[in-house]
C-alpha cells in the first residue's frame, strides 16, 4: 500500500475537511490549522514506515489457521501441538 497525501492529512487531524484538486490542497477547516507541506510529507514518511514495518503482521494473519481450527487442534492434539503450529508461523514471518 502506498500512503497518500489524504491519509497523512487525516492522520494529522481526523476532523479536518479539505479537497485536493489537481494536486493542490484546498483547506476547508478554518478553525483547524492547515499542516505545512513539510508536515504532510513527514507524516507520509512516518505512516509508510509504520505500514512497511508491520508487513509481518499481515503475513502472519493470513498464515494462521482459523480460530475454529486452532481450537480443534488444541482439543484433539493438545496445547503443545497448537503452540508448535503457531510458533512455526511466527518463525516463518519474524518481527523485523
Amino acid at each position: 500500500m502506498i500512503i497518500k497525501k489524504v491519509d497523512a492529512i487525516k492522520s494529522l487531524n481526523k476532523d479536518s475537511q479539505f479537497v485536493i484538486r489537481g494536486g493542490e490542497l484546498e483547506w476547508l477547516s478554518p478553525n483547524i490549522p492547515q499542516p505545512t507541506e513539510a508536515e504532510i510529507q513527514a507524516e507520509i514518511t512516518r505512516l509508510q514506515a509504520e505500514y512497511d514495518n508491520n508487513e509481518y503482521q499481515r503475513q502472519r494473519a493470513s498464515a494462521y489457521p482459523s480460530i475454529a481450527d486452532q481450537l480443534d487442534k488444541i482439543y484433539h492434539e493438545g496445547i503443545d501441538a497448537w503452540k508448535a503450529q503457531i510458533a512455526a508461523v511466527k518463525q516463518e514471518y519474524p518481527k523485523p
